[in-house]
């Protein structure tokens, strides 16, 4: 008897037209997908077209925005892996509708809509809150820090930018007098014519600057000579604020009281501020800083996030600091708008976050907005030296004494279990460990996109778990 196996007949067509729609299962993500897409207020895609309808047909931006979004909740950001999948996977062929857009139309499609793209974040949080995910008892809040599109050996200060400017110049010059020869190269053609104290001062300048570049937003320049201009003009610029914070504390020291009335006890230390700019600035991308990461120091972000008891994420921001100090407030203000902007107007009922968040100040406009707090003053790597010196007494002891209790302990041992998941499943799972683009904002862009993509398959799953 001869071996038995199913017939495989590759040159069979099929007997009556299919419909690709029926080879996915009806719970499948790719309708999820498409069914939230059309819910949201995708006003501000079709916002950037032509309202008469001249020039080339665009592709349908709901169907490029349900793309973008399966393919990052599969952990597929590439714009070529997606053209890719538009071929080859059924689940993004029935998304495009048998379209196959190229890599340049997607990337063009991302880059164009920078802006909307980020706000689609808040739109998949407000689809959570109507089905009840949004939970503000306890938020979880911590930092990662993710590669940037750029190499740290790129970064250089401000002599060697200066020295490469002129060469570049030169460079130009040569190149036009080859091109050119005696020519201007305007005429017209042939045949036409024939810490605390002054550091403290200097620190909070430097934030002000770097929420005012936040704030604008500028796209990196493409070109290397423009990128070189950039880089020298944001060392001038961090020059001239040292100065002016540095003038600004000599006066505030030369009055010869505080803030509060009482006399300083001594005269400061002199410093004579530098006349020539410090620092480094990195030419590939001028946004990105170097962080302390797990593994070292790395050239990138420091990619923020909160979270619920549900592993929700509910804000999700990109500071340039390599430090968690001084972010705790700005992630809690966004955790409170992104939930507002949702519907959900309850406080937390407690906000949890590591040692690296201590600041408190922060802490304590949190705590009298009725918010309570719970950060620990030490690091875990002091359990076995003893508190940090001169950390003690006052809040550090109170504090101490809060996570000692039974209760405090309980809310805080919630921390790791909360937050820490979400950046493994983000960066090992889903592969994201560098950003693609490259500028404050386009990174922005992408991790707001990946937590959205995060909360969108947490509300898939939420709908086809099983009920009793």
């Amino acid at each position: 008897m001869p071996q038995n196996f199913l017939a495989c007949d590759r040159e069979q067509s099929f007997l009556l037209p299919p419909d690709v729609r029926e080879w996915l299962p009806e719970n499948h993500l790719a309708w999820f997908v498409i069914d939230t897409v059309a819910v949201m207020d995708t006003a501000a895609f079709y916002a950037a077209y032509r309202d008469d309808g001249h020039g080339r047909a665009a592709y349908e931006p709901s169907v490029m925005l349900a793309l973008l979004l399966y393919c990052w909740a599969r952990g597929t950001r590439s714009s070529r892996a997606i053209e890719r999948a538009c071929v080859e996977d059924l689940a993004c062929r029935v998304i495009a509708a048998h379209q196959r857009p190229d890599h340049a139309t997607i990337a063009r499609f991302v880059e164009r809509h920078e802006r909307a793209l980020a706000g689609v974040f808040g739109e998949v949080l407000a689809l959570c809150a109507d089905a009840g995910l949004a939970t503000v008892g306890v938020i979880a809040i911590d930092g990662t820090k993710v590669h940037a599109n750029a190499s740290r050996d790129r970064a250089m200060d401000y002599e060697a930018i200066a020295r490469a400017i002129v060469e570049e110049a030169v460079a130009t010059d040569a190149a036009e007098t080859v091109a050119l020869g005696d020519r201007r190269g305007d005429e017209l053609p042939e045949i036409l014519t024939t810490r605390q104290g002054r550091e403290g001062w200097l620190r909070d300048a430097r934030q002000r600057l770097d929420q005012r570049r936040a704030a604008q937003a500028t796209p990196i320049p493409r070109s290397r000579p423009q990128r070189l201009r950039e880089g020298r003009r944001r060392l001038e610029e961090e020059l001239a604020v040292d100065r002016d914070a540095n003038a600004q504390y000599e006066a505030y020291r030369a009055r010869g009281r505080m803030k509060d009335g009482r006399r300083f006890g001594r005269p400061p230390n002199p410093r004579q501020p530098p006349t020539v700019a410090t620092g480094k600035v990195n030419l590939t991308d001028p946004d990105s800083k170097l962080v302390h990461g797990m593994r070292g120091w790395i050239q990138g972000y420091n990619a923020q996030a909160a979270c619920n008891e549900r592993h929700l994420i509910v804000a999700a921001e990109v500071m340039t600091a390599s430090p968690d100090f001084g972010h705790l407030g700005p992630m809690v203000d966004a955790a409170r708008r992104e939930l507002a902007g949702a519907g959900v107007v309850s406080k937390p009922d407690v906000v949890v976050a590591d040692a690296g968040y201590w600041h408190l100040e922060q802490m304590n406009a949190i705590t009298a907005d009725g918010i309570p707090v719970l950060i620990p003053p030490d690091s875990s790597r002091r359990r076995n030296t003893g508190p940090r010196p001169g950390w003690n007494g006052g809040a550090y002891d109170f504090m101490r004494g809060v996570l000692a209790t039974e209760r405090g302990s309980v809310l805080y041992s919630q921390r790791g279990q909360l937050i820490e998941p979400v950046f493994g499943h983000t960066k090992h799972n889903r592969g994201f460990s560098r950003f693609h683009r490259r500028g404050r904002a386009a990174a922005r862009t992408e991790w707001r996109l990946m937590a959205a993509t995060h909360n969108l398959v947490k509300l898939h799953q939420h709908f086809n778990e099983p009920r009793d």
